[in-house]
């Protein structure tokens, strides 16, 4: 049995909704709410923590109503931002990378984005609620090979000078710039030229933007 969590699940399909709250009650877990839109997500984790009670995690599916388009991502990032020790866990019939590292964007600690084919697989994905919580990551293994974008070579890293390597480590410990800097005992700007070289070996164009921080970690991270 898991540490107990408690948890609010965002499904627009009731039957999706009522199946995943059976797969976590039946393991010893609390499902808090229900809702099934964005909105409704955003509204009922406001009443929650204004009354002391915010969930330990929100199980949230991407695409929900009025557009089914990306309402659920974005109340995931909204309250990410609002709620920085509040897990979110994004569910997704298929891999979405632009949403994928927008969740990432600002800090990997208690995220998750799974392929709604992994819920079948009733451990994992428990474990992952469990485990996103708690403050940990949960990725699909199919998530990340896309945002990597392409395979890579085991020794990716070999490019980077030891400095790079130790700038690229503390990047995946989710650290500014200004941070590396302090930790490091050099100036932001030595940094930022650190950041751009470790973009430029492991092939992260300009073009990918803000997204380069994510996957160069990811990146990391794989290798």
């Amino acid at each position: 049995m898991e540490d107990r969590v408690r948890v609010v699940i965002a499904e627009d399909s009731v039957l999706l909704r009522e199946g995943l709250t059976r797969l976590l009650t039946d393991r010893g877990h609390e499902v808090v709410a229900g809702v099934g839109d964005g909105a409704a997500l955003i509204k009922t984790i406001t009443e929650l923590d204004a009354q002391g009670e915010l969930p330990d995690v929100v199980v949230a599916d991407v695409r929900m109503p009025p557009t089914h388009t990306d309402e659920g991502v974005r109340a995931a990032v909204q309250l990410r931002k609002a709620h920085p020790g509040l897990g979110v866990l994004v569910l997704s019939q298929y891999v979405e990378e632009r949403y994928a590292t927008e969740l990432l964007a600002g800090s990997s600690r208690g995220v998750g984005y799974l392929l709604k084919d992994r819920v079948a697989e009733v451990r994992e994905f428990v474990d992952a609620v469990v485990r996103v919580a708690e403050g940990g990551t949960a990725l699909d293994p199919e998530v990340v090979a896309q945002l990597l974008g392409r395979s890579r070579k085991q020794d990716v890293l070999a490019g980077l000078t030891p400095r790079e390597r130790e700038v690229l480590g503390l990047m995946a410990e989710g650290r500014t710039n200004s941070a590396i800097a302090r930790q490091l005992v050099v100036s932001d700007g030595a940094v930022e030229k650190h950041v751009s070289n470790i973009f430029l070996k492991l092939g992260l164009s300009q073009s990918e933007g803000d997204h380069r921080r994510v996957l160069a970690v990811l990146t990391y991270l794989n290798s």
